[in-house]
């Protein structure tokens, strides 16, 4: 339980979150605000030992859609101790950073923005090689900044925990469990696309699906991708996970897990995730490449 008298709840919810504050990690940590396009989103910092840290290595923790930046802290341990510097940031309408001028979700087509500023924030102390964390959305998000990002040089690997690849994908997935009829989808995906259609959605642009859908853009991945991903998860298709590993098995390594639930992988196997994680990046020139080599992999 988050806050509150449990005796006194009229309503609850189920959560794969494990912490729920920064706090709980008993680990240090410092509020920070970064300057983003309406105002300034807050974020926390944790630095790893002085031990182990390796000089210019930052993560970047993203979570998903419904949640907050709490979500994320499963993956700092295992961030500290590879020596990397954790910035978890908040993003447009989270409940914590300022929201966008149409308050709506955007699928990773506008909120990129707000991880591209937690970048240059990192860039601006010390940054030099990023390695992207992304849950759900927040892989999704991943996906868009480390393609569009200016400083996509300094990119140099993504960890996503139950991506959404494809939007298409996870959209229909979810519609069929929901018992939606095919037409109806297809009209959704019409709508979230019509710019003459958008006072149905309230977005202020229309959504480019196919700007979404990586896989459609395999091709264009150049960085080093694990995916950690539940093969019965209820929400965002496993086999899209797997279909962007065969796609590209020079750079995308899938790690499959027995969760049932959506992104609740750590959870179910912390152990084995963290595992997973260490020895992807301890495998991949990330490690210790400079920027410039960060961006390109042989």
């Amino acid at each position: 339980m988050d806050s509150g008298n449990l005796k006194h709840a009229a309503a609850g919810i189920w959560s794969g979150y494990v912490y729920s504050k920064p706090e709980q990690l008993g680990l240090p940590y410092q509020d920070v605000l970064i300057p983003v396009e309406n105002g300034v989103a807050p974020a926390w910092i944790f630095d790893p030992p002085a031990a182990a840290k390796a000089p210019g290595g930052w993560a970047i923790h993203i979570h998903g859609m419904g949640g907050n930046r709490a979500g994320t802290l499963r993956g700092i341990p295992v961030a500290r101790r590879l020596g990397l510097t954790s910035l978890v940031v908040s993003f447009r309408n989270d409940g914590d950073a300022p929201p966008s001028y149409d308050g709506r979700y955007n699928l990773g087509q506008g909120e990129w923005r707000d991880v591209e500023a937690g970048i240059n924030y990192a860039i601006s102390n010390g940054a030099e090689r990023i390695v992207l964390f992304g849950w759900s959305l927040g892989a999704a998000i991943a996906l868009q900044t480390a393609a569009l990002s200016p400083n996509s040089l300094r990119v140099a690997g993504m960890v996503l925990d139950a991506p959404v690849f494809d939007w298409r994908t996870t959209l229909a997935a979810n519609a069929k469990a929901a018992g939606l009829p095919r037409s109806l989808v297809h009209l959704g995906f019409i709508i979230l696309q019509s710019k003459t259609l958008r006072w149905v959605t309230g977005l202020a642009e229309p959504i480019c699906l196919d700007s979404l859908d990586w896989l459609a853009r395999a091709t264009e991945l150049d960085i080093p991708v694990l995916v950690l991903h539940g093969e019965k998860d209820d929400t965002t298709p496993f086999e899209a996970s797997k279909k962007a590993a065969s796609l590209r098995p020079d750079l995308v390594t899938l790690v499959e897990f027995e969760s049932e639930g959506h992104s609740l992988e750590w959870n179910v196997d912390s152990e084995k995730w963290e595992r997973s994680v260490e020895e992807w990046f301890r495998g991949h020139p990330m490690a210790g490449s400079s920027p410039e080599q960060a961006g390109v992999q042989s």
